[in-house]
């Protein structure tokens, strides 16, 4: 989600270092995935790269980049053995980058922030010395995935092989070159109602990566806080917010009017590339509208991709904060097939390069 980056911002500005520590391989079990990200300061942490042990080794290891960073160098490496290591029954290795920063990385983070604010992607790039033989400076690099030409050489390599670019450490010309993308959440959702189960379905939505479009017309019932995450279009034409949404959104129709639920259920299905397509209510709220958007000429393999009821199956209770937490984890799973999907079609593959030659001894890069 990126949490890291208003706090590193904010704390950097004001001539406080801080060290983002990335996950940035992991082999068998781990507790994160690579490209998780925890930011440290003296005093306080943002994100998580797994708790536990090694999230506490972790912490350990930022400080201690905090107070002797300027005779070590700015970045270390480790791998860690979770096992014999830690303690830690996951059994598997992970790998972390910890990078002190200061004001010389304002420029590179104030570009991400930017492109993220503005929906657009980043590919960030920084060369490890002393890892393997040779020194390179360890600068970072910062690119749009689609400027391949002017690319730095080893995210180039990455790309044409079809890996995925998320975040990969691999060796190039004979250096460590830590290469990760940064991209605006992928799921968009749109949610129509501000009613009480709306409100809950935005509370939960704001802990998770997503960008939210909160759809109603009755202004007066959005709150006076909104998470970061979600905009406000308190409209009196709701469907044409349909029609304007990205490709592959997932809806949510929730609102206070039958007859409002299925004009927007109408519309929803005359574009049909939703990634998920959620409709409150009950079975019979389901039967009475199949048979009236098919009265209206919607095809039958069409409503078979409505879900109603909502939410994942075998949680009963109706109060609204229960409906929510099995929405949102409806609309994770949704995305998270569709991703696969994705993944399978192009067949990226999900590493390049072994990473070879350490031990659990940590590694300074400068």
């Amino acid at each position: 989600m990126n949490a890291w980056l208003e706090p590193a911002l904010h704390l950097i500005r004001v001539g406080r270092p801080v060290v983002l520590v990335t996950l940035v391989r992991t082999e068998g079990s781990t507790p994160r995935e690579a490209g998780a990200h925890m930011l440290v300061a003296d005093d306080a942490q943002w994100d998580t790269i797994g708790g536990g042990h090694l999230e506490w080794r972790a912490l350990a290891l930022a400080r201690t980049l905090l107070k002797v960073g300027a005779d070590t160098g700015p970045c270390r490496l480790d791998r860690l053995a979770l096992g014999p290591s830690l303690g830690q029954c996951c059994g598997g290795v992970a790998t972390l980058l910890l990078e002190l920063l200061s004001v010389s990385d304002l420029p590179w983070i104030e570009e991400l922030d930017a492109a993220l604010q503005n929906r657009s992607a980043r590919i960030r790039q920084r060369t490890l010395s002393g890892a393997l033989k040779g020194s390179v400076a360890g600068a970072v690099s910062l690119f749009a995935p689609d400027d391949t030409g002017r690319g730095p050489a080893a995210a180039r390599m990455i790309q044409t092989a079809g890996v995925d670019v998320r975040c990969n450490l691999s060796e190039h010309d004979g250096h460590l070159v830590l290469t990760e993308k940064f991209e605006p959440p992928a799921l968009h959702v749109v949610l129509f109602g501000a009613g009480h189960v709306g409100q809950a379905v935005v509370r939960v939505l704001a802990t998770l990566p997503c960008t939210v479009t909160w759809v109603d017309e009755r202004d007066a019932q959005f709150p006076g806080y909104l998470p970061g995450n979600v905009a406000v279009d308190a409209t009196d034409a709701p469907e044409a917010v349909v029609a304007q949404a990205p490709p592959h959104s997932s809806f949510l129709v929730m609102t206070h009017c039958h007859a409002l639920d299925q004009r927007l259920c109408q519309a929803i299905f005359e574009r049909d590339d939703f990634a998920y397509f959620g409709l409150i209510g009950s079975r019979t709220k389901r039967r009475k509208f199949e048979r009236r958007l098919a009265a209206r000429g919607v095809a039958e393999h069409s409503l078979e991709r409505m879900t109603c009821p909502i939410g994942v199956p075998g949680i009963r209770g109706k109060a609204p904060e229960i409906i929510a937490v099995a929405v949102a984890a409806q609309l994770l799973q949704a995305h998270e097939q569709r991703l696969s999907a994705q993944g399978r079609a192009r067949n990226i593959k999900p590493e390049i390069l072994r990473l070879s030659g350490y031990e659990d001894e940590l590694v300074y890069a400068d």
